[in-house]
């Protein structure tokens, strides 16, 4: 053994280093967090650049056996010239592998590049507070507590999370709010004084928010237990002020989903032992938060509450709590957007936001509580997520659900989707409808303010389509245009044109014509405060059913909507149905059990692990590396179909082809074929972030806050300052916010999703016209 330990020795090294990093890689790909086949296809394309090192090194173990009985002499300069081959091999290798095929990836990691200048960040962080000004929604005001009165100019802040709230979420929501404004901040930017004993005994507590990563998430509520406020601080702070601002915050970002059960033995919380029973979950209050708001509800007559959260709460303890006078809601606001809190407090601001989800008061009895997670086939790596509860997701549900079932809905929802309260008070008046021979339907919304404070309201347009008991399945309600007024001082009014097309009135027929359909019968166009408060009503009647098929396509599409995937695109799933008022809810949304993959279902399914390369003898090798002396610049503006495309990509070459897919996140690199620059594309829902370089971009609102505006202009104006930097910085592309449905309060991206199922893209045919 002793004869080739100086053998081994480094060959345990090498094995050590391949382990660890083949254990790190395989962690990383259990957790979900990069996409592993991107990572081993480039492992793969690497390896064979250290063909000829690995050559070496096999050399170098043969020659020290064979010669292992020469004299020292021999075997010393044997050992020193073959360190010296294994060190020049090596640096000729990484030489070659860092200026080839990872130049790209090197470029990216290190590549230097332009800031965003001053006065657009300036002006980009006002654009943030507006925002924030507008997507502030007021959920309680007893007797108009609020604005606060102005004698009231001292603040005692409660709450952990006054000193470390929440203005983004994590991942690729990971913009840079080091700077940022923050509330207590806020607040003596408004003319408020606040506690700062108070403020002091929660940062001495813990002075940084607990880490919820992709990598790995520690979700503590760090919030001190009730007996951590002592008489003598509890004193203090009634003499400094007898108002108090409660703050209870949620994080949520890329990585992982909220936690459902906060005593499961997967999730990390470092925080009061008790805080969380077996079945509790992240977004109702912890025992300590309780604790809080019971010692700040004894000594307080005057509290206003900020819930700072992205992810809808159960909020039922705002009503639980006597001296809750006040309560307002901010989603991430961004690096500056917690300036327009003070200015709310104070009514410098009149809030005019309004939710976009339904608050419901038991997020365990929503439809898809059962269906939310990972599911397993057994016997299988294959996971599953039933969406059962069909297209009735939010207020579609809640909405139809409960229709006709008045105390039934109360007694489920706290906040339906599209609440919230001013300062001032407004009276909406819907005219008469008008309709043209081509299906469009006019009609005049009169907004007047009738209260005594400046402000700004939103008009909700819904419709109620008719319903067959059995037939295709429809909500009971579907916001269809909106709009938001000027502000409106009082006395004054606004007159705002809603425009919409009949076709927005279809629904999928998926059963039946496979397309969209508008069945003949009487709609209801509503003029609604919320989701679920009618103001005016109008009827619309179509007199004969329209199907909208390959031969009748709807103005507002491009191509005809019609069923493409019927072979299978149901699954083996019972989805909920209307039919009978919901009669197979129970069963429906039920947990699922325990099931094997059938034969049905695996058919066409394929993983990392099993798919197989299939050659067909039919398939005809592409042309390329061809000299059509084109450049990619050459085709731009051109169609999609515009056969110049297959002649640019019969003249690139398989070398730059492969380094564009291999080398696609985050880029797209080089073609030197088609004379195709590289451009760089960053992430991310809240502005321009990196993984890899540091920016300096603006921290926007995350999606959500700017959905609560119900203001179209400034989530343009957002959409137009992310393209100002992007053009500062020099970057081509933006992983930026979605319209995705907020299908559960907790999935961890909600922060970035504006809410597919709630707001309504308009058709390009409806308008909004303000007199």
């Amino acid at each position: 053994m002793k004869k080739y330990k100086k053998i081994l020795i480094p060959l345990v090294i090498i094995l050590a280093i391949v382990g660890g990093v083949g254990f790190y890689l395989n962690k990383l790909s259990q957790d979900g967090v990069l996409n592993m086949e991107d990572v081993y296809a480039t492992i793969s394309k690497l390896l064979v650049y250290f063909v000829p090192a690995v050559i070496v090194i096999a050399l170098i173990i043969i020659s020290l056996i064979v010669f292992r009985k020469k004299d020292k002499k021999f075997k010393f300069w044997l050992k020193w010239e073959s360190a010296i081959a294994l060190l020049v091999t090596i640096l000729i290798t990484a030489n070659v592998v860092l200026f080839g095929p990872m130049a790209n990836l090197l470029n990216l990691q290190f590549s230097d590049m332009p800031k965003v200048n001053k006065t657009t960040l300036d002006k980009n962080g006002k654009l943030t507070e507006e925002i924030s000004k507008e997507g502030t929604v007021l959920l309680k005001n007893t007797d108009n507590f609020l604005p606060l009165e102005k004698d009231t100019s001292k603040l005692n802040v409660f709450g952990w999370s006054s000193t470390q709230p929440v203005y983004r979420g994590t991942g690729s929501g990971n913009v840079d709010t080091s700077s940022a404004v923050d509330i207590l901040g806020s607040l003596e930017n408004a003319g408020f004084e606040t506690n700062k004993d108070l403020a002091k005994f929660y940062t001495d507590y813990r002075s940084d928010r607990p880490e919820v990563g992709m990598w790995e998430q520690d979700w503590t509520l760090p919030e001190p237990s009730g007996k951590d406020y002592s008489n003598d601080m509890l004193k203090q702070a009634k003499n400094f002020s007898d108002t108090a601002l409660v703050v209870i915050s949620r994080v949520g970002g890329e990585g992982a989903d909220l936690p459902t059960n906060m005593a499961s033995k997967d999730i990390t919380y470092k925080g009061n032992k008790g805080d969380f029973e077996d079945g509790d979950h992240f977004l109702e209050l912890s025992k300590s938060e309780k604790e809080m708001l019971e010692v700040v509800n004894k000594n307080f007559e005057n509290i206003v509450v900020l819930v700072n959260s992205s992810n809808a709460m159960e909020l039922n303890w705002i009503e639980e709590y006597d001296n809750i006078k006040g309560a307002l809601w901010m989603a991430g606001p961004g690096a500056t957007g917690f300036s327009a809190l003070g200015d709310v407090l104070t009514g410098k601001v009149n809030p005019s936001g309004k939710t976009v989800d339904t608050y419901v008061r038991d997020l365990k009895k929503t439809p898809t509580w059962n269906n939310f997670g990972d599911f397993g086939y057994e016997g299988s790596d294959y996971h599953f997520i039933n969406y059962v509860e069909n297209i009735y997701v939010g207020y579609k549900f809640y909405e139809t659900f409960y229709k006709g079932n008045e105390k039934g809905y109360q007694e489920a929802v706290q906040y339906p989707f599209g609440y919230g309260l001013s300062y001032s008070t407004f009276e909406q008046k819907m005219g008469n409808i008008s309709t043209t021979k081509d299906g469009d339907i006019t009609f005049d919304v009169t907004v007047k303010n009738t209260g005594e404070t400046a402000g700004k309201d939103v008009v909700q347009t819904y419709f109620t389509p008719p319903y067959t008991n059995g037939g295709i399945e429809k909500s009971e309600t579907n916001l269809v245009a909106f709009d938001k007024t000027k502000l409106l001082e009082p006395g004054e009014s606004e007159k705002i044109t809603i425009k919409i097309t009949n076709e927005d009135l279809a629904v999928y027929d998926t059963k039946g014509i496979g397309g969209y359909l508008l069945e003949e019968g009487k709609y209801a166009i509503q003029l609604k405060g919320n989701a679920h408060t009618v103001l005016d009503s109008k009827d619309y009647v179509v007199e004969k059913t329209v199907a909208y098929d390959e031969n009748n396509k709807r103005r507002t599409d491009e191509v005809a909507a019609v069923n493409k995937f019927t072979d299978f695109a149901e699954g083996e799933v019972t989805y909920l149905s209307r039919k009978d008022n919901f009669a197979n809810y129970k069963e429906v949304t039920a947990k699922p059990e325990k099931i094997k993959l059938s034969e049905a279902t695996k058919n066409g399914l394929t993983n990392s692990s099993d798919y197989k390369i299939k050659n067909n003898d039919k398939d005809k090798m592409p042309e390329t590396g061809v000299k059509n002396k084109m450049s990619l610049v050459d085709l731009k503006g051109l169609d999609y179909d515009d056969k110049k495309w297959d002649k640019l990509l019969d003249q690139m070459t398989v070398k730059d082809m492969s380094n564009i897919i291999t080398y696609g996140g985050y880029q797209t690199v080089e073609a030197k074929s088609v004379d195709k620059l590289q451009t760089y594309d960053f992430d991310g829902p809240q502005g321009i972030s990196s993984f890899f370089v540091e920016t300096s971009g603006t921290a926007f609102p995350t999606a959500t806050m700017i959905a609560a505006t119900w203001n179209i202009d400034l989530a343009e104006a957002r959409g137009e300052a992310v393209g100002e930097e992007a053009a500062q910085i020099g970057i081509s592309g933006w992983y930026g916010p979605a319209m995705n449905i907020h299908r559960s309060a907790f999935a961890g991206r909600n922060f970035e999703y504006y809410n597919g199922t709630s707001l309504k893209i308009i058709s390009p045919l409806a308008s909004v016209v303000r007199v």
